[in-house]
């Protein structure tokens, strides 16, 4: 196969920190509150303004708090374990890495013995039997390591007892949220809005609120998680008064992929950009023989970490170090040609290809890709072929 001759204009497709939005630039932080505290007014201000900017983008119901904590999306779905559980029986589904890490949370740091609901990657558990109604649950909306999503929401009960807990990471601006099943939502600036690392947000509703302002846990809370005091919500965290020191080049950073947000059409241009990327990738696994989806099931696969495998035969005879050989070679190669960054399957995934479509990517440059990857696994499977 012949090398192609048409590059990505943007080779980054790393599912975190995901590339910038379309025509971003330096400038585009130059009026940052840079050296000023994040406590004072300019640096209030801004925090309040990324939080108001959120939930108008968003959409998130106006009763829900919305607040700026520390640690990305990990940080902010363990504030809201270790600030809310205790109460009642609660059940994890987990269909890859980072599922997995909120039942080790649940299982070995609360000892709270949840029952779990694990499946190989990209097999979404049968959510049917998760009892919404009586227990509490913690659930990724969006596989980032695994390329598969829930459906939608419809298998959380309207009328539940319990509380949900949702990590939104890879969902949120990307895909359609049902706000009135989910009672703690987190999620992270690097993912679909291309933002920088290290912050995190979480949104509650008012059942979740009420169940922090009730629940005393078992455990101590480290600061960093605390979000009552005396039997309160600390009203400020929502308000942009962070628990920890933010970055106000990140905050700036933020503020500018929501005004982009805002002016290409809100919420519903971003599903439509990230649907339309995906689709580029979907189309292009159907028509070829040697890849295919991690994800099982069509009704779940994503929009954004689109987390693929090798399929070819020949292969696959070889067995999982020739195919992880091939996976690796394929994204070497594509990272020494400056065509595609970061593609390879997350670490603890299967070996593979993980390719990021979220809304800051151009559709353009993922169908310019496709046959670089087509190039680069003949590359690879011609050098594997003269090995064996």
């Amino acid at each position: 196969m012949n090398r192609p001759d048409q590059r990505p204009r943007v080779p980054n497709f790393s599912s975190g920190p995901c590339t910038k939005r379309p025509g971003w630039t330096v400038q585009a932080l130059e009026n940052a509150a840079l050296g000023r505290s994040h406590r004072s007014a300019v640096g209030k201000a801004k925090l309040k303004q990324a939080i108001d900017l959120t939930r108008t983008v968003l959409r998130v119901p106006a009763d829900y708090r919305i607040g700026i904590v520390p640690a990305s999306d990990t940080g902010a779905v363990e504030m809201a374990m270790w600030s809310m559980l205790g109460p009642r029986t609660v059940e994890v589904a987990a269909w890859e890495a980072f599922g997995s890490e909120w039942v080790t949370d649940a299982l070995h740091e609360l000892k709270i013995s949840p029952i779990v609901h694990q499946t190989p990657y990209g097999t979404v558990p049968d959510l049917s039997k998760i009892d919404t109604r009586h227990n509490d649950v913690i659930f990724t909306w969006n596989g980032t390591a695994a390329g598969a999503r829930v459906p939608n929401g419809d298998w959380i009960a309207a009328d539940r007892e319990g509380v949900t807990i949702c990590d939104a990471t890879s969902a949120a601006f990307a895909m359609s949220l049902d706000w009135d099943k989910l009672d703690v939502v987190t999620f992270s600036w690097q993912k679909v809005m291309g933002g920088e690392a290290a912050h995190g947000m979480i949104v509650l509703s008012p059942r979740a609120v009420a169940r922090i302002e009730s629940n005393t846990p078992a455990w101590p809370i480290p600061k960093v998680f605390r979000m009552a005091k005396d039997g309160k919500l600390i009203e400020g965290i929502f308000k942009g008064d962070t628990i920890n020191t933010p970055s106000m080049l990140a905050v700036e950073d933020y503020l500018d992929t929501l005004a982009w947000a805002e002016s290409i059409g809100g919420l519903d241009a971003l599903h439509a950009r990230a649907d339309a990327n995906a689709k580029v990738i979907h189309d292009w696994v159907a028509r070829t023989p040697w890849i295919g989806h991690l994800a099982v099931d069509p009704a779940t696969y994503t929009n954004t970490g689109v987390c693929l495998v090798i399929a070819d035969p020949d292969v696959l005879a070889h067995g999982n170090a020739a195919v992880a050989a091939v996976a690796k070679g394929i994204a070497d190669t594509l990272d020494a040609e400056g065509v595609a960054y970061d593609i390879g399957a997350y670490r603890d995934a299967p070996a593979g290809l993980r390719i990021w479509c979220g809304a800051t990517v151009e559709a353009s440059d993922l169908e310019a890709l496709t046959p670089w990857l087509d190039w680069a696994f003949a590359v690879e499977k011609a050098k594997f072929a003269k090995a064996a």
